[in-house]
C-alpha cells in the first residue's frame, strides 16, 4: 500500500532543513519503496509492505536529521479521501494586488486534535471563512480579502498549532495523485 509521509515544520526560512534525497534515504532504509518527494515542503509517498508505525519514522528521522520533527504517515486511500472532499471551487490563487482569489487549505491532523469538532477547537468563524471536518484533517478556504481573518493566523502559536501539519489545496491534490 502507498502512504504519504508528512513532515511538520521542516524547510521553514531555511530552519529544520530536510532535503529531500536525505529525506528519500531515510524512507528507504525502513522499507518504503517507489518513494517521491514533492517540492521541497516535508512530502513524500512511498508503498510499504505493512503499516508503518508514526513512531518508528519520526524516530529514524530525528536520529538522522538531529532535530525534532513531527510527523504524519497517512494511508493512501485516506489522503484520497480528503482530497477528493475538497470542493473543486475551493481554490489557493496567489495574492493580487486588489485581494481576489482564495487562499484554501488542508491542516492534516495528529491525533490529538483529529475529531469532528476540530474547527469549532480552531475557533471557525463561518463569517470570514468555510471550513469542514474530514477524517484526518479540516479542509479551510477563506478569500484573500479576509485572509487576515483567518482563523488559522490566529492558533499559530497555540498548542493547537503544534496537532496539524497545513499544505494548501493544490499540494493536497498532488498528494492524492501521488498514492495513487
Amino acid at each position: 500500500m502507498k502512504y504519504a509521509i508528512l513532515l511538520r515544520g521542516v524547510n521553514v526560512g531555511g530552519n529544520h532543513k530536510v532535503p529531500n534525497a536525505a529525506f528519500r534515504e531515510v524512507l528507504e532504509s525502513l522499507g518504503f519503496t517507489d518513494v517521491v518527494t514533492y517540492i521541497n515542503s516535508g512530502n513524500a509517498v512511498g508503498a510499504h509492505t505493512k503499516a508503518p508505525s508514526r513512531h518508528e519514522v519520526q524516530k529514524a528521522l530525528e536520529d538522522h536529521f538531529k532535530f525534532t520533527i513531527p510527523t504524519l504517515i497517512i494511508p493512501g486511500p485516506q489522503i484520497q479521501a480528503i482530497a477528493a472532499a475538497i470542493p473543486p471551487e475551493w481554490t489557493n490563487d496567489a495574492p493580487k494586488p486588489d485581494k481576489s482569489g482564495n487562499k484554501s487549505d488542508v491542516l492534516y491532523l495528529f491525533e490529538e486534535l483529529d475529531t469532528p469538532d476540530a474547527p469549532t477547537r480552531l475557533n471557525y468563524n463561518p463569517t470570514n471563512e468555510q471550513m469542514m471536518y474530514v477524517k484526518g484533517a479540516v479542509i479551510a478556504t477563506v478569500t484573500r480579502k479576509n485572509q487576515t481573518r483567518y482563523s488559522l493566523l490566529k492558533v499559530i502559536g497555540t498548542g493547537l498549532y503544534g496537532y496539524m501539519t497545513v499544505r494548501n489545496v493544490n499540494t493536497a491534490r498532488k498528494l492524492a495523485e501521488l498514492v495513487s
